[in-house]
């Protein structure tokens, strides 16, 4: 065995340029992020396989003949001048790697003209120390384009790895991240030569999220920017975010944070979040979020990972707390904003193909009550009809129900002692311990025989308190004994209720925190707006007594 010997120079900067541009994907993530730098509101990427074929082209701001010359060698940047910069990061790209990294694996050619040179710049290509070889001059739009060829040439095995529709995915999903970020730029892809993509600019990442995910609708999201403080520091959170009710997807794919103008992972974030939505949504669903945390550049690190997509952030469980708050408010805002059936939807458009139809009311017109609903009748004992000042709901008086019972559960979950025990036969030790787990005293009375001595105060004085804590004994931890709690006691459906009754519950349902949904996430108000009827029915344009307007 040989002794330890220095690598040499050369393979110590493939290897580090090999970290730094992974794959083609990165290649894209990093000349996107400069062109973002130059302030660029148009950015072209084409892109061929087989070898793998990168070009970028933005409208920034564009390089003079000396930068363009200097900007593939090793370390070389605009954006940072002393090592105290490295703490306070403005912009995407700041490490002068990336440029440099590309000239070792792959053709690198750099074209530029900056902005005062209309249609006058230079054409620069590079060897594998990113030291210009050949600079000729060239006609050209204002920008710059950045051409990759044949990369990773010199790691034949990224290269066969890195052909497969994988990577393509993963392109578009850099692309995607950037532009939810920077909603204001127009994205084009070309892939071998034909349209791939195409994204629109927007004010926000409202207008850019529907163009990604292409069932969601920008009437099924709520977006709002809240100033926050953290130690002291002025802050901002941007949030967009799905309605529980009626936008969520089977996997985790519509949940991104982003941190100062890029996508990166904060799993704490996530989690909380998660955690936050849980109860909100249907079983095995998942949220569709977008959270932008714009941070004072001295609190965040950026020297986590090659690809800068993992940071450490200070007082991360402040920010966390900070989110979990502007979400509960955005639910709040929501009120009884929920998903009109569908069927519903589609007649109202027929019947007024031109119109805007809405299913939020003015809380601002709400007065006789929380938000102004007022219980006319029982639908089949199941739904109560209710209206309000700009139209009329129908509310499913179990789910309704649960919802209050719930979080009146969260605030206060009271154990009380069971004046007879109750005996629970055939309860595997998981049970055993889910009922110790919620508070409850659980005694063994002999062979597979347990001696209940305690419950929940609402189950105490049931009939089925047995069947009740044999139920909530297959939970999994105290929420899943809540939510059970309070869908055993909730009013059933089919019993009939006087209106007084019908009202009580509106009035503590409108009080909840979350009432767009019950806890299992199912929705629980179809609103229709009194201007979405008269559109149906016609009314929206016949004034006068002769067509039923005037008694």
């Amino acid at each position: 065995m040989a002794g330890i010997q220095p690598l040499p120079s050369d393979v110590v900067k493939l290897m580090a340029a090999g970290e730094v541009i992974d794959s083609p994907a990165a290649v894209v993530r990093e000349l996107a992020e400069n062109a973002i730098d130059a302030e660029a509101s148009r950015i072209v990427i084409e892109v061929r396989s087989h070898p793998w074929h990168i070009q970028v082209t933005d409208n920034g701001s564009g390089l003079p003949i000396e930068d363009l010359r200097r900007a593939a060698t090793s370390h070389s940047t605009s954006k940072l001048f002393a090592k105290e910069d490295l703490w306070n990061v403005h912009s995407l790209g700041f490490r002068g790697e990336a440029l440099h990294s590309l000239s070792r694996l792959s053709q690198l050619t750099l074209c530029s003209c900056p902005q005062s040179q209309v249609n006058s710049g230079f054409c620069v290509t590079c060897d594998r120390s990113g030291r210009p070889t050949n600079t000729t001059p060239i006609a050209m739009a204002p920008g710059t384009r950045v051409t990759v060829e044949d990369l990773f040439y010199s790691m034949p095995s990224r290269q066969e790895a890195a052909s497969s529709q994988q990577q393509l995915r993963m392109i578009q999903q850099s692309v995607y991240h950037l532009a939810l970020c920077h909603p204001g730029i127009t994205w084009q892809g070309f892939l071998d030569d034909h349209p791939w993509f195409t994204l629109w600019p927007g004010q926000s990442a409202l207008h850019v999220l529907p163009q990604i995910m292409r069932r969601i609708q920008v009437t099924d999201l709520r977006e709002t920017d809240q100033p926050c403080s953290i130690e002291g520091v002025e802050g901002k959170i941007h949030l967009l975010m799905g309605l529980p009710d009626r936008c969520h997807r089977r996997r985790p794919d519509g949940v991104f944070t982003a941190l100062n103008g890029r996508v990166v992972q904060l799993p704490e974030v996530t989690e909380r979040l998660l955690t936050v939505l849980r109860r909100s949504l249907p079983r095995d669903r998942y949220p569709v979020i977008f959270i932008h945390l714009q941070v004072t550049p001295h609190q965040v690190d950026w020297h986590r990972s090659p690809d800068k997509s993992r940071v450490y952030l200070q007082h991360l469980d402040d920010w966390c707390t900070a989110i979990e708050s502007v979400i509960e408010q955005t639910l709040q805002a929501s009120r009884i904003e929920t998903g009109q059936n569908q069927r519903v939807t589609q007649l109202l458009q027929a019947a007024e193909p031109e119109g805007q139809y809405r299913t939020t009311p003015n809380d601002d017109q709400y007065s006789d009550t929380p938000l102004g609903l007022k219980a006319i009748a029982q639908v089949h004992n199941r739904y109560i009809l209710a209206e309000h000042p700009a139209g009329l709901c129908l509310i499913e008086q179990h789910i309704a129900h649960e919802r209050v019972l719930y979080e009146e559960l969260c605030d206060r979950w009271e154990i009380v002692p069971l004046a007879t025990p109750i005996s629970l036969s055939n309860l595997s030790e998981s049970q055993v311990e889910q009922l110790q787990r919620i508070g409850l005293t659980v005694d063994p009375f002999g062979p597979d025989l347990w001696l209940v001595r305690t419950a929940p105060a609402p189950l105490v004085d049931r009939d089925d308190c047995a069947e009740a804590l044999q139920e909530l004994s297959l939970g999994a931890d105290l929420d899943s004994a809540l939510v059970a709690t309070a869908c055993r006691t909730a009013i059933r459906n089919g019993t009939p209720l006087r209106v007084e009754t019908l009202q009580s519950i509106l009035n503590a349902w409108q009080r909840t925190r979350k009432p767009q949904t019950c806890p299992h996430g199912r929705p629980i108000c179809l609103t229709l707006n009194e201007s979405s009827l008269a559109r149906y029915f016609r009314r929206s344009w016949v004034i006068g007594k002769s067509h039923g307007l005037e008694p």
